[in-house]
Formats: structure tokens, C-alpha cells, sequence
């Protein structure tokens, strides 16, 4: 009565986790999972405002070739106090002024060797890199999508097959209670199923957390709970020979692109480097102007003319700059070398990875198969007293083993399948023609690469563009 009671209670307790947990009727595919986790992805809004920031950079480095004008402004009150030793009642005598000045300076670059026009160059090559270090993420978050979507997926046939196996041991349960009542088992066949029931239940629990945990890593992902999941039919298309893979990804892999645009980028840094003593020539102007209130005098002075300067002695600071921007142009080469080991290594542990899994779940269907016709067998010979309850619910548990290995060697496979995908640098919203509208960083660049004024079209078209970021 005791273990009667107590088995009683722990199914209430599943039985209250399967009506708590969330049921969902709304039809998802992987396509959906992808699409929210694209829109929903903080990470990557976060570095696309950082490639904004990195567009700006090339505005700027433009505003430097061009004329710099300023404007000047003052307005000064001048009060002075006087005592005269020869006045008889000592009066003070006092006077005050106000002058205003205005003036306007100009400063175009003429000539440093090509310095400024170098810093454009470096800038365009570092957004050209953090592009390629964007996509990149957007790899991440859409693996890290299909991953759960595939988890989510497994979770859920791991419940209905615990399911199925809890309803299977209670009649298993129930026929061995009955053969108890006749005689033709013992108290010990009854309590052997009595105690594998109360282990299924606990599996059972156990898989609905396992459930509730992949739905909230879903989540966190795509940005809501999972639907109605449907299962993709086919796996993606990629390339089937290891060595070629290998060949494309290193060429088209992002993080192989940015590395490349890196190296370009600090190749022209040393550039500036080697000009750094090279002297700049500026073309002035001023225009100054100034008036005292109250007087009728009034001034005004235009000057123009060119200004040559440059370095003499700087302490070593400037070779020192020369040596670092090497160094650093050293350092980004020796990272492509690195970032191409890696980019290989993930290509082909991927595809070591996706080969395993498919010759699991191949095993999977003959390890099923076997364990159906042991199970179908010893269930017979149950019947007709060759067999012991025991024999029979250890191959009904070798049967549900081989039936989990399958769900799990399936969602394993379709993994390995995106794993493939992303060390192939193919994991994105374009390759997998998601359908949905992308972010173009082209769009954004296209309007701030001119440094355009704030007043102008195009800067109106920016303010534009920026509220309607920010909105979203």
C-alpha cells in the first residue's frame, strides 16, 4: 500500500509539470526560427551601430582634405579708474570702453604627402573588415538558432516517447498485478514493475525540464517561446569533398575577409607611418574686423598666405610610430595565418562531426529494429511462462534506448548538417534566401561616405535614417 501511495503521488507530480507546461498550437519552421532570431539578435544591432561608427570614420578622414572655416567672436569692456595728484578735491577721473571683434579663418590643406588621403584608404579598409566581422555574427546567431530550433525538437520527441513508455509499463504493471492475483507470478515480478514505472515517471519529469530548458534557450535566441515546430524534410546542399570545402571556405569565409581587410588596412597605417616627417603645407586666410561702441572708428585686416610646418626633433617619437605600425602590420598577418589553421580545422571537424552522426542514426535504425523483434520475442514467451516480468521490461527499456538514440542521433545529424554551413562561411540570411528584408550597411555608407553637411539633403536623409534606426 505504502509503494501504491508513493507512486500515486509522483505521477500527480508529472502529471501537474504536463499540464503546466505551455502547449503550443502555432505551426514554426526552421525558416521562422531563423527569421527571429535575425530580427531579434541584440548582438548583431550592436555591431552594426559599431560599423556605423566605423562609416563615420571615413566621413571624417574625407572632412580632413577639405577647407576648414572657423569664425572668431569677442566683445571686451574695458574700465579705467585715475586720480590726478594735482586736482585740489582729489576727484577720480574714470573711462570705459567696449570693442567687438569678429573674424573668419580659412585653412585648406594643400600638400602633406599624402598622409590624409592614405587615412581615408586605412578607413574604408577597416569598415570593409568590420563588414566582414558582421557577417560573421550573423553565422553565430543563426546557428545558435537552428541549433535550438533542432534541441527544442528532440526535447519534445524525447517527452512524447517517455510518454508512450510510461502508458506501456503501466499495462505491463497492470498485466503483472493480474497474473499475481492467479498465481502465475510472484510478489517480486509485481514490485520489479511497480519500481520501473516509478523510474519512468522520473525520466519523465526529468525530460520536461530538459524540454522547458531548450524552449528557454529558444527563446533567448529567436526572441519568443516555440510554436508547433515542423521538422525541415531535406538538409541543406554543400559541398561533399572535404579538401574543396576547405579551398572555398578559405576563400570566402568572413572571418578570413576580415583578416584580409585588417592586413590591408594596417599595410596603408605604415604607409602614414614612413611620411611622418614629411612637412604640411596649408593655405590661410583671415579676416578680422573690430569696432569701439560709441566711436566711429572702425578697422578690419584680410590676410592670406601659405604655411609650411613640420617636425624636427621629437624625442624618437615618430620612428617609434613607424616601428609600432609595423609590428602591428606584422601581427595582423601572422592572425590571417592563425584565422586560416582555425577556419580549416572547423571545416573539417565539422564535416568529421556530420559523417558520424549520419552513420549513427544508420546504426540507430538497425539497433531499433532488433531491439522491436527482442522485445515482440520476450513479451511472447512472457505469455507462456518462459519469460519473467523483468526480462520483459529490460527489453521494452533496450527498445526505448535504441528509439532515444534515433531522436537524438537525427537532431544530431541536422546540427552537424548548419555546422557545415558555418565553417563554410554559408550560414547567413542570403545564402539560406530567408526572404526577409536585411540590413544593407551599403545604405548607410553610401550617405556619410562624402561627409555630407548636417543642413544638406543627404544629411536630412541621415537624420532620417537614424530615427528610423533607433525606432527599431
Amino acid at each position: 500500500m505504502l509503494k501504491s501511495a508513493i507512486g500515486s503521488i509522483r505521477f500527480t507530480v508529472v502529471s501537474a509539470v504536463l499540464a503546466v507546461a505551455p502547449i503550443s498550437v502555432t505551426a514554426e519552421t526552421l525558416r521562422d526560427a531563423l527569421v527571429g532570431a535575425y530580427n531579434h539578435s541584440g548582438l548583431l544591432e550592436q555591431n552594426r551601430a559599431l560599423l556605423r561608427a566605423a562609416d563615420e570614420d571615413v566621413a571624417q578622414s574625407v572632412a580632413a582634405l577639405r577647407p576648414i572655416i572657423n569664425y572668431t567672436a569677442s566683445v571686451t569692456r574695458s574700465i579705467q579708474d585715475s586720480r590726478s595728484s594735482f586736482s585740489p578735491t582729489g576727484a577720480v577721473l574714470g573711462s570705459a570702453t567696449t570693442d567687438i571683434s569678429a573674424g573668419i579663418n580659412l585653412s585648406i590643406l594643400v600638400w602633406n604627402n599624402g598622409i590624409s588621403k592614405l587615412g581615408v584608404e586605412a578607413a574604408k579598409e577597416t569598415v570593409l573588415s568590420a563588414r566582414q566581422g558582421l557577417i560573421s555574427l550573423e553565422q553565430q546567431v543563426l546557428f545558435q538558432a537552428a541549433a535550438a530550433f533542432f534541441n527544442v525538437g528532440r526535447e519534445e520527441e524525447n517527452v512524447n516517447l517517455l510518454r508512450s513508455n510510461l502508458r506501456l509499463i503501466r499495462q505491463e504493471l497492470r498485466a503483472a498485478e493480474d497474473r499475481f492475483e492467479v498465481g502465475e507470478v510472484t510478489r517480486t515480478d509485481v514490485a520489479q514493475a511497480q519500481a520501473r514505472l516509478a523510474e519512468a515517471r522520473g525520466d519523465l519529469a526529468a525530460a520536461m525540464g530538459g524540454l522547458v530548458s531548450a524552449q528557454e534557450a529558444y527563446a533567448a535566441v529567436v526572441g519568443r517561446k516555440p510554436g508547433n515546430l515542423t521538422q525541415p524534410r531535406r538538409l541543406p546542399k554543400f559541398e561533399s569533398n572535404v579538401a574543396q570545402a576547405k579551398k572555398v571556405a578559405l576563400r570566402r569565409h568572413p572571418d578570413i575577409l576580415q583578416a584580409q581587410h585588417a592586413i590591408s588596412a594596417a599595410d596603408i597605417v605604415v604607409q602614414q607611418a614612413k611620411r611622418n616627417t614629411s612637412p604640411t603645407v596649408n593655405l590661410t586666410g583671415n579676416v578680422n574686423s573690430s569696432n569701439s561702441v560709441g566711436d566711429s572708428s572702425f578697422s578690419e585686416t584680410t590676410t592670406f598666405g601659405l604655411q609650411a610646418s613640420g617636425p624636427i626633433y621629437q624625442g624618437g617619437a615618430l620612428a617609434s610610430q613607424t616601428r609600432a605600425a609595423i609590428a602591428n602590420r606584422d601581427s595582423q598577418r601572422g592572425n590571417l595565418r592563425a584565422v586560416a589553421d582555425v577556419v580549416g580545422q572547423n571545416v573539417g571537424n565539422a564535416y568529421a562531426q556530420f559523417r558520424v552522426s549520419q552513420a549513427q542514426l544508420e546504426e540507430t535504425a538497425i539497433q531499433i529494429q532488433a531491439a522491436q523483434i527482442a522485445y515482440d520475442g520476450v513479451r511472447e514467451e512472457a505469455t507462456l511462462g518462459a519469460r519473467t516480468t523483468l526480462d520483459v521490461l529490460d527489453a521494452e527499456q533496450a527498445l526505448l534506448n535504441a528509439q532515444a538514440s534515433r531522436i537524438s542521433a537525427q537532431a544530431d545529424r541536422s546540427i552537424a548538417a548548419y555546422q557545415v554551413l558555418t565553417s563554410l562561411g554559408l550560414m547567413t540570411a542570403t545564402n539560406l534566401d530567408l526572404g526577409i528584408q536585411q540590413y544593407d550597411p551599403n545604405a548607410y555608407y553610401n550617405l556619410v561616405k562624402d561627409s555630407p553637411r548636417a543642413k544638406s539633403d543627404r544629411g536630412r536623409k541621415l537624420d532620417k535614417v537614424l530615427r528610423s534606426l533607433q525606432r527599431n
